[in-house]
């Protein structure tokens, strides 16, 4: 059986794969969907590729809690960003917004019992 490529991962990556790190699978992409449609207010930052690690992507909700997946590169989370109609960030540029570190927050007041 032949692997599909469904969100252009190969494609839009070319032959490039960080060298300690597994490459992006659609299923990490499909994590990343299913976040953004079942929370409100969701946008996505695109963390660049380092030499350990495969480009990634952080989809934010409105309330601040988020997740990080592998995309295996920019354009792949801009399709997907594009298809759901939600806006796309490049982390460099702007920084993660001020609710996800908030959010981080709450939660570890929570698990300390504060």
């Amino acid at each position: 059986m032949r692997w599909r490529d469904r969100y252009g991962i190969r494609r839009l990556r070319g032959s490039r794969v960080a060298k300690f790190d597994r490459e992006a699978t659609d299923a990490d992409i499909e994590a990343l969907i299913a976040f953004a449609r079942s929370r409100r207010g969701v946008e996505f930052y695109v963390e660049p590729e380092t030499f350990a690690t495969d480009t990634t992507a952080v989809a934010v909700a409105d309330d601040g809690e988020w997740t990080r997946r592998r995309v295996g590169s920019p354009g792949v989370i801009h399709k997907v960003a594009r298809d759901l109609a939600l806006p796309v960030y490049d982390v460099q540029l702007t920084g993660y917004p001020p609710r996800m570190r908030a959010y981080n927050e709450r939660r570890r007041r929570e698990q300390d019992g504060v």
